[in-house]
C-alpha cells in the first residue's frame, strides 16, 4: 500500500475523463492494453492509463475494475486479453441506465411482428393440407362403418353389408382402407379409414391382433425408408395410424379375454381410445356401471390408452386430460339418418319409444367423443404418433438393425406409390 500514489499528486491521464463508447463496449475494446495493473484481492484490471479513476468516487484501494463494472460491461475484460480467472467487470445486465440483456426478456420498441407466424402456419397449412389415418377395430355388427361417417359427416367409410350365404368367412383378419379428401373452411384433409373386418368373429380368435400389429408396423417401416432415403420427397406421405378406436361390445359385464390382450398389446405403438358401441341398448345404469367396471379392468391390467397420463405437459394439459380419462370409455351410437325433432333435423336413431339423438349429450357420449377426437386432440394424436410412437419403433429398428443405409430409388419404388 505504500507504493500506491495518492490521487492528489497522481498525474492527470492522457485520455479523456469519459469515453465516447463507455456503457456500449464493442469487440474492439475502446481501450487498448498498456500492461496489467494488480488491484486488491490480485484482480487484473486496466491500468490508469487505459481507464481514468474519477477521484472521489471510490477510495485508492478499491480495485480500478470494480469501479468501471457498472458502465462499461463484462466484455471490457475478455476484449482487453488480460489473463486471470476473473473478469474485471461485471455483467452489462447489471449495469445502471442500460438496456436490459436479451436473456431477461427486454421490452420491445416497437412492433416486430412476431405473431405473424400463426397466420404464416395457418396459410401454409390451407395450401398444403394435412393427413390424419384412423383405425376402427372391433367385432362385426357394432356399427364401427356407421360412427365413423357420422363422426365425419360423410362416407367415408364403407359400410359392410354382412356375410351372405354363399360367402365364405375370411379365416383372418382382413386389413382394407379407404382415403378421402375432406375440405372445411378452406382447410384440407386427406382422411384414411382402416377397417379390420373379421377381428373376433372366429371361433378360435388367438393371435387375430397379429395382422394388425403387423400393418401397424409396416406403416412406421415406410415412413422411415423414406426418411432415410436419400433424395426423399419434400413431404413424405404420412400412412401412419393415428388412432385406433376400439369398439367394446356392450355387454354390460366385462371385458373379454380378446378386448384386453388387443388393447394390452397394441396400446405401445399406437393411440387406442376405448369407445362402447351401441350404448342405446342399455339403460343410462347400467352404462355408468359398465364404464366404471370397464376402467378399472383396464388400470388392473396395465392398458395405457389414450391420452396417456405420462404425456401431459402441464397442469392444464392434466386438467383437461383427467376429465377425459374419467369419461372414457365413450358411450357412443352412431346413426347417418335425419329425423325431425321439435322443428330441427337431427342425427337419430329410430325406436318404438321415441328418437335417440346422435349428438345430444343427454342420450349418449358422441358429442364428447367428437370434439375430444377432431376439435381438441387431432394435432395432439398426430404428434404422439410422431414423437412417441413413431421414434420407439425408429429407434429400436435402427438399434436392432445397426442403422439403415441410404435406401436408392428402386428400394422405395413400392413405397412411393
Amino acid at each position: 500500500m505504500s507504493d500506491i500514489v495518492p490521487p492528489e499528486v497522481r498525474p492527470k491521464p492522457a485520455v479523456p475523463a469519459k469515453p465516447p463508447n463507455v456503457g456500449t463496449p464493442s469487440p474492439s475494446s475502446p481501450f487498448p492494453p498498456q500492461g496489467p495493473v494488480v488491484g486488491a484481492g490480485g484482480i487484473v484490471a486496466p491500468p490508469p492509463s487505459a481507464i481514468p479513476v474519477p477521484i472521489g468516487s471510490h477510495g485508492p484501494s478499491h480495485p480500478v475494475g470494480h469501479n468501471v463494472g457498472h458502465s462499461v460491461g463484462h466484455s471490457v475484460g475478455h476484449s482487453s486479453g488480460h489473463p486471470g480467472g476473473h473478469a474485471p467487470a461485471h455483467s452489462v445486465g447489471h449495469g445502471h441506465g442500460g438496456s436490459h440483456s436479451s436473456g431477461g426478456g427486454s421490452t420491445l420498441l416497437g412492433y416486430i411482428g412476431i405473431d405473424t407466424i400463426i397466420e404464416q402456419m395457418r396459410k401454409k397449412t390451407m395450401k398444403t393440407g394435412f393427413d390424419f389415418n384412423i383405425m376402427v377395430v372391433g367385432p362385426s355388427g357394432l356399427g364401427k362403418s356407421t360412427l365413423v361417417n357420422t363422426l365425419f359427416k360423410s362416407q367415408v367409410s364403407r359400410k359392410s353389408a354382412g356375410w351372405s350365404r354363399d360367402e365364405k368367412i375370411p379365416k383372418t383378419v382382413e386389413i382394407k382402407s379407404v382415403s378421402h379428401v375432406i375440405e372445411e373452411g378452406g382447410v384440407k384433409m386427406k382422411l384414411t379409414v382402416v377397417d379390420t373386418p373379421g377381428f373376433g368373429d372366429q371361433i378360435n380368435n388367438d393371435n387375430c391382433w397379429e395382422p394388425i400389429s403387423k400393418y401397424i408396423n409396416e406403416q412406421f417401416e415406410k415412413f422411415l425408408k423414406e426418411e432415410v432415403n436419400i433424395t426423399r420427397k419434400k413431404r413424405i406421405p404420412d400412412t401412419r395410424v393415428h388412432c385406433c378406436l376400439y369398439f367394446i361390445p356392450p355387454t354390460g359385464h366385462s371385458l373379454r379375454q380378446l378386448d384386453v390382450e388387443f388393447m394390452k398389446r397394441l396400446s405401445h405403438s399406437v393411440n387406442i381410445i376405448p369407445v362402447i358401441a351401441k350404448s342405446d341398448t342399455m339403460t343410462v345404469e347400467e352404462r355408468q356401471e359398465f364404464k366404471q367396471r370397464v376402467r378399472k379392468e383396464l388400470e388392473m391390467n396395465g392398458i395405457e390408452f389414450y391420452p396417456q397420463k405420462e404425456f401431459d405437459d402441464d397442469i392444464e394439459d392434466k386438467s383437461d386430460n383427467d376429465k377425459i380419462r374419467e369419461m372414457m370409455p365413450f358411450a357412443v351410437v352412431g346413426s347417418d339418418k335425419e329425423y325431425q325433432v321439435n322443428g330441427k333435423r337431427v342425427l337419430g336413431r329410430k325406436t318404438a319409444w321415441g328418437i335417440i339423438e346422435v349428438e345430444n349429450p343427454n342420450h349418449c357420449e358422441f358429442a364428447q367423443l367428437r370434439d375430444f377426437l377432431i376439435r381438441s386432440h387431432l394435432q395432439d394424436l398426430k404428434e404422439v404418433t410422431h414423437n412417441i410412437h413413431y421414434e420407439t419403433y425408429r429407434a429400436k429398428r435402427l438399434n436392432d438393425n445397426g442403422g439403415l443405409h441410404p435406401i436408392t430409388s428402386n428400394d422405395t419404388q413400392e413405397s412411393n406409390l
